[in-house]
């Protein structure tokens, strides 16, 4: 069995697609009775989400290595050596963690080093299809690899690490999330009970194509009686959305335009369908909250790792794929409507992502830290 209490050390930063599993991972660590610590910068994302969602933060400092610009690894060799010291001195001050988890970004590198100069087992989360640099060169030593979609296996598995401790776990996803319920949604998109509602975002910085292709469809999903658009275009594309669509104060009642959804949990409990990018956060939510999806990967992400990530709820049966170059063809139109018109379709590809068990994701991840322990 795991200790009773365990001190956690997370290593999580960079990007929201980074700091919300670490941090639905910590929540449900800390209601299993183990202290959790994080390490992160305060200047990034993490400085403002890990204390908001009450837990300690431990300042670090790192810069990654742009391959482009050979001169930036002195300065990003020079601050990790920094933030190691700093490591170092807080664990003979106040003690070496039993475990600590990566989740990806280079803050992680300084703590996970330390553990193992330490000897305390860490393991790696890995949320993308295509594993990142900080985790595909501190695999070697982890405990276990944690993966979110079976796409991220062979990548570590080809750098010879035993499949034993290559471990799908699935994405995890904040409980302000997935204890987001349907009426609850509903009552705040103000969408009634037999409405019908198409949510559309692109992530947090929107998606240009898509805010595009369903402008274009707007005559012909306003002509749908008893549908309801929740339209999230991005900040950068908020005013040249709403100048393209027009809406009328009529039409206003039926299409919510707006640059970006804060309760995404209560948008996904009320949705019917959803368009979208492919992020890793994005499909873990998708998933976790069993909604069908038309996914439209971004096309320009490194090594096309949106569409790996889609193929996990594509291949289970919960969404339709669409290359983003399919926007300005016939094909967009005839995906998206046929979803919108056939509620049995729907609900067969929400069964299929039912069947994923990706609300289970934290409580999976966390299974592995106290099995860590345990062994």
């Amino acid at each position: 069995m795991a200790r009773e209490h365990l001190e956690v050390a997370i290593a999580a930063g960079g990007t929201a697609g980074h700091i919300n599993p670490a941090l639905a991972l910590a929540e449900e660590l800390r209601d299993r009775g183990h202290h959790v610590r994080f390490f992160g910068q305060t200047a990034k994302l993490e400085g403002r989400l890990v204390p908001e969602a009450g837990f300690e933060l431990v300042p670090v400092v790192v810069s990654g290595f742009d391959r482009a610009r050979p001169w930036t690894l002195v300065s990003s060799l020079s601050r990790m050596r920094r933030a190691q010291s700093q490591i170092a001195r807080l664990f003979s001050e106040k003690g070496v963690p039993d475990v600590a988890i990566g989740f990806g970004a280079y803050v992680e590198m300084p703590l996970l080093n330390c553990c193992h100069k330490a000897g305390v087992p860490y393991l790696l989360h890995e949320q993308n299809s295509v594993p990142g640099l900080a985790n595909k060169a501190l695999a070697p030593h982890a405990e276990a690899v944690c993966i979110s979609v079976p796409a991220a296996r062979e990548v570590f598995e080809r750098a010879k690490r035993p499949a034993r401790t290559v471990v799908l776990t699935g994405n995890p996803v904040r409980r302000s999330v997935t204890s987001a319920s349907r009426e609850a949604g509903r009552a705040a998109f103000g969408v009634e009970p037999g409405e019908t509602m198409l949510l559309v975002f692109g992530g947090s910085l929107g998606a240009a194509h898509i805010n595009e292709g369903v402008c274009r469809l707007k005559g012909e999903l306003l002509s749908r009686e008893g549908l309801v658009v929740v339209h999230s275009t991005g900040a950068d594309g908020f005013d040249e959305t709403v100048s393209a669509l027009a809406l009328t104060p009529e039409e206003q009642l039926r299409w919510r335009v707006m640059p970006y959804i804060s309760n995404m949990g209560e948008a996904l409990a009320a949705a019917d369908l959803v368009l979208s990018r492919a992020g890793a956060s994005s499909i873990a939510e998708i998933a976790a909250l069993d909604v069908p999806s038309l996914l439209v990967p971004y096309p320009h992400a490194t090594a096309d790792h949106q569409t790996t990530n889609a193929r996990y709820l594509v291949d289970a049966g919960a969404a339709v794929l669409l290359a983003d170059d399919k926007i300005d063809e016939p094909v967009f139109a005839q995906e998206l409507l046929g979803l919108v018109d056939d509620p049995a379709r729907r609900e067969r590809m929400r069964e299929c992502a039912r069947g994923l068990g990706q609300a289970r994701a934290a409580a999976a991840l966390a299974d592995q830290v106290e099995a860590v322990c345990a062994g």
